[in-house]
């Protein structure tokens, strides 16, 4: 199982279901486990310090961060907290270059594990090449299940 999050703008939220459509089939839809923050799902009503304190609790469970390398993520105050946490915490940094783009955040550039391509194979053998490479790999997963479990047992009740 790979515990992920994926670091995206939600104003291209085309390219965030992409990478998700790529890793439901090059990984298996039941082989991974999304813990982004995604448009569909925010949280709202909170300060920015609870939401932080949410995505550092979301990356410590994911054996892997990937990050889209739009040059919107340069402006990104969110984009750029997810990468410095995954760097505090450790994590596997996996850096996506959208099709067609020719410049990449320093940032991403900075602190990604690697940088891929904006295809598939690319994306998914990044993941299987890369996932649990961090010292923490093993810990993180142990957590991501149970937390995995505690949230599939509390949401069918609630």
């Amino acid at each position: 199982m790979y515990y992920l999050m994926i670091s995206h703008s939600w104003s291209y939220q085309t390219h965030y279901n992409k990478i998700v459509e790529w890793l439901d089939d090059g990984l298996g839809e039941n082989n991974w486990h999304n813990y982004s923050i995604s448009a569909d799902k925010p949280y709202t009503g909170l300060t920015d310090s609870e939401l932080k304190e949410k995505i550092s609790y979301r990356i410590q469970f994911c054996g892997a961060i990937i990050v889209l390398a739009g040059m919107y993520a340069t402006y990104s105050s969110w984009i750029d907290y997810e990468i410095d946490e995954a760097v505090r915490q450790n994590k596997v940094i996996i850096g996506v270059k959208p099709w067609g783009q020719e410049r990449i955040p320093k940032k991403i550039q900075d602190n990604a594990t690697v940088m891929v391509g904006w295809n598939k194979k690319s994306v998914v053998n990044a993941v299987k090449d890369y996932y649990g490479k961090n010292k923490t790999s093993a810990d993180s997963e142990a957590r991501a299940m149970e937390f995995y479990h505690h949230y599939s047992f509390i949401s069918r009740y609630n």
